[in-house]
């Protein structure tokens, strides 16, 4: 039987992950195939502000939209790493498409144009990604660690970082609130 890839889907973590990189998480897989599988946290805020990112990369700004931005925690893979992930928009160098109107692009010059206010309209810096080896995020999903479900764009650029991991869910019919606290097999 065929693996189904679930690129371009959310891996919502149930209430009983205790993976502290994991908990209440919300991850947009961008990649997944026979290989493994490479997603970004989109509702983990790290201490950072994107001007301080910038500054570090010695590119500045005048927009205070842009320099106030959160930039989130993708995951625990790489931690100095950015990636954008974004509406698409213009191609910029490094990017991945990940579905049509969703593209993460890891060059700096997304970041310069960002900073002159050229940008993607819609987007979330991360820094550091999440990854599986092959079949191990398959076997998680076996194991009622992760829900799946589609993922939508207002989720993802439009719902406050601490209401997405809810809405996610609620995405696929499920009040977290009624969840088992615990994971494994009937």
């Amino acid at each position: 039987m065929p693996t189904e890839y679930l690129v371009n889907h959310f891996l919502i973590a149930v209430p009983a992950m205790d993976d502290p990189h994991f908990a209440r998480g919300v991850t947009l897989l961008c990649e997944h195939n026979e290989h493994g599988a490479m997603g970004l946290l989109v509702n983990r805020a790290s201490d950072y502000r994107l001007g301080e990112v910038l500054e570090q990369m010695e590119i500045s700004t005048d927009l205070p939209a842009i320099a106030d931005d959160t930039v989130l925690v993708g995951g625990p893979v790489l931690p100095d790493r950015g990636f954008v992930l974004h509406d698409g928009g213009d191609e910029w160098p490094s990017t991945m498409r990940v579905a049509p109107g969703i593209a993460v692009t890891t060059s700096r010059e997304i970041l310069a144009a960002m900073a002159r206010g050229d940008g993607p309209r819609r987007h979330l810096v991360t820094l550091g990604y999440a990854s599986w080896g092959a079949g191990q995020l398959e076997q998680e999903i076996v194991d009622n660690a992760w829900l799946t479900v589609p993922a939508d764009q207002t989720i993802v650029f439009d719902t406050p970082i601490e209401l997405r991991w809810q809405a996610a869910a609620k995405s696929l019919g499920v009040d977290l609130g009624q969840f088992a606290g615990y994971v494994g097999h009937a």
